[in-house]
């Protein structure tokens, strides 16, 4: 086991406390509808209280912010979330317990709904952005309070609530975060795992694939081989070929199909010196390009009677895919394929 570095892992946005607690698909949306519910519900005892505009205002205020601390996908929440998040319940607060003759209204129902959505913001990673809104929602109903010129005991213990839900909530997240670590190491440990596996799973695949096609071609000349057979000159030269289409699936194992190989041997047949590379361009590229190259080499190898013909895949992440370049006696012909499809012959 390779331990992971957990200060990596730390600043890890794909495993958070909501995956801990499994706030992820269905059951975020669920978690979220139950948020908004229990929001909605405080914030409209506002209506009635204070001024229409003014409790539509905080409910919509409140809603959002419920909205983007439970939705965003990405942990810790983004700053600009985090401070509308923080900054949307003493807002709301403001706005409902004021009225028009600037007296205190007596209802502190936004400094509940504000301590579920500021709870759910420790839980998203911002732990000293929720404090500052704790801080100003508690700020917000003491100041109104004073100005209003009574401090009523509703108003006092509104500016608790939302205090004493975080202080639960941040003590609850410090528990669990050695625990959240330890997943976080055991899950970057299981990816780690999987990769290897899955790397020699492949490596395994395609050491089946070679040893599969070495029996099938080259089996029955190395039987004749191993009886001491005295080979003819048509043996020989299948040897030859032989040879040179096995190391073409060493050299440009992407490159090598039946009909290709089929190409290459009968241009080899008739005199051509025939190299195949492959520098690793088909990683990513549709399959229907990676054909596209193959016809092209194809259909060069089969009208070449004479000389030389090169084809090449290029490295990964050039605009030309692959090309081919064939040298006869009487013209050379270079043959270009993009990563796009596009087949463009430059004869010279």
């Amino acid at each position: 086991m390779v331990p992971a570095d957990e200060r990596l892992l730390d600043l890890d946005p794909r495993f958070g406390l909501r995956d801990l607690l499994g706030l992820r698909g269905s059951a975020a949306w669920l978690f979220l509808l139950i948020l908004e519910a229990v929001i909605a519900l405080y914030m409209l005892r506002n209506f009635g209280h204070a001024p229409l505009w003014a409790a539509f205002a905080s409910l919509v205020l409140m809603l959002s912010a419920g909205a983007l601390v439970t939705a965003i996908p990405v942990d810790p929440l983004p700053i600009p979330v985090a401070l509308y998040a923080a900054a949307a319940p003493p807002l709301a607060t403001a706005l409902t317990v004021i009225t028009p003759d600037h007296a205190v209204n007596d209802t502190v129902w936004s400094a509940f709904a504000s301590s579920y959505v500021l709870a759910v913001l420790v839980l998203r990673g911002r732990i000293r952005t929720a404090w500052v809104g704790v801080t100003a929602v508690a700020a917000v109903l003491v100041v109104i309070g004073l100005i209003g010129g009574h401090l009523r005991p509703s108003t006092l213990i509104g500016s608790l609530v939302p205090i004493g839900t975080i202080t639960a909530i941040s003590v609850f997240t410090a528990v669990m975060r050695p625990m959240q670590r330890s997943l976080r190491v055991l899950r970057e440990d299981a990816m780690m795992r999987a990769a290897a596996e899955a790397t020699m799973a492949a490596a395994d695949s395609e050491r089946t694939r070679q040893l599969a096609r070495l029996d099938r071609v080259a089996r029955p000349i190395l039987e004749r081989i191993a009886e001491g057979a005295e080979l003819t000159a048509a043996e020989r030269e299948e040897c030859r070929l032989l040879e040179a289409e096995l190391r073409d699936g060493l050299r440009a194992p992407q490159l090598v199909t039946d009909e290709l190989s089929g190409a290459a041997r009968g241009a080899r047949g008739r005199g051509v010196e025939v190299i195949l590379l492959d520098d690793g361009g088909f990683a990513g590229v549709p399959e229907w390009v990676r054909k596209r190259v193959i016809d092209a080499a194809t259909k060069e190898l089969d009208a070449i009677n004479a000389g030389r013909i090169t084809v090449r895949v290029l490295p990964l992440g050039r605009h030309v895919l692959a090309t081919v370049l064939a040298t006869g006696p009487d013209e050379d012909r270079r043959t270009e394929i993009d990563t796009d499809g596009k087949v463009t012959v430059i004869a010279d």
